[in-house]
């Protein structure tokens, strides 16, 4: 059926479910709309755990007029009962006559069970409109439906040289209040932050979310023995191998991690191949010498062959500072 204004109302669906990223894992932060008949449009974005999901909210919110409507929302409806009744039953009471998805969802508990149960009930179903912008919204949950691993986040702030601390040590602070606020909205997305224990012995960190950023603190990890009095705790030591670490957070359900240094630390997960998307702060700073700290401590490659190379996802001013981002080339 053609639907000259689907891809308008998706994009809507998208924007709602961005309002859910903090508030929903790990449960995805899923968006929708209810576009009924008379042109009054009803939007929905999954509560926190426990909560309604966004089908539900957009159902109850348009009422009698969700009858004969079109329900698009970003991800397949789930048609099983966990914390929450299935989506498939209140859209199937609803009287909604089509449901527009946007990606399929590949947890074993839907994986095509939604779309079926729909279609089975004489729902019109169509699947894959704004795949790509969904895909891209999900990657931290469909990667740990998918995988079991976390999405892994690594942060990095830095001078234009390079630079993430004097020889010393003392890295307070390379970028402006802007930045720093906007890695602590990365902290309220995470379930979970990582540093190593060098990085609390000489920061002594709190890596809690601050800033005027609101969100739950993430579960605080530290690579090795977390002093006494330390302002991490409560923090929980892990050491050992780092993709074994990982998987112990995803069998736990954190769909995020987020890790914030130092640089042995940034060096074993980029080495180990173990990151997904790269964010850097770059301030208008130049130390200008070659003593001092930066962003990576380990052996890098002998030759251009071995170097690392991703793909700009994003480049946005940020106060005084430039924001990165860089995913996996292809």
């Amino acid at each position: 059926m053609a639907d000259p204004g689907g891809e308008a109302l998706m994009t809507k669906a998208i924007d709602a479910g961005w309002t859910a990223r903090k508030l929903a894992p790990p449960n995805p932060w899923v968006g929708a709309v209810v576009a009924s008949s008379s042109g009054n449009l009803f939007l929905g974005a999954t509560e926190p755990p426990g909560g309604r999901h966004a089908e539900v909210v957009a159902l109850e919110a348009a009422g009698k007029e969700a009858s004969g409507a079109t329900l698009y929302v970003t991800l397949e409806p789930c048609s099983h009962t966990g914390r929450t009744g299935p989506c498939t039953e209140a859209i199937i009471s609803s009287g909604i006559s089509r449901v527009v998805v946007g990606l399929a969802d590949p947890d074993e508990n839907v994986n095509g069970k939604g779309i079926d149960r729909l279609r089975s009930a004489g729902v019109e179903v169509e699947v894959g409109l704004c795949e790509g912008l969904v895909a891209n919204q999900l990657a931290p949950y469909l990667k740990h439906r998918t995988t079991g691993m976390p999405w892994v986040v690594l942060k990095l702030a830095s001078t234009i040289d390079g630079a993430i601390a004097t020889a010393s040590g003392e890295s307070k602070w390379i970028t402006g209040a802007e930045a720093r606020k906007s890695a602590h909205e990365l902290r309220a997305e995470s379930g979970a932050v990582i540093v190593g224990a060098g990085t609390v012995r000489c920061d002594d960190p709190e890596l809690t979310v601050r800033h005027g950023v609101s969100g739950v603190h993430p579960t605080r990890v530290v690579l090795g023995e977390i002093p006494p009095g330390a302002k991490v705790l409560p923090a929980e030591s892990m050491q050992g191998d780092l993709r074994e670490i990982l998987k112990r957070l995803g069998d736990r359900g954190i769909v995020q991690v987020l890790v914030e240094g130092g640089a042995r630390t940034a060096y074993g997960f980029h080495s180990e191949g173990l990151v997904d998307r790269y964010v850097v702060y770059l301030a208008p700073a130049i130390f200008g010498g070659a003593n001092h700290r930066v962003m990576f401590d380990g052996v890098g490659p002998s030759s251009m062959e071995g170097i690392w190379r991703g793909e700009l996802v994003s480049v946005d001013l940020v106060g005084r500072d430039l924001r990165i981002e860089l995913g996996r080339a292809g």
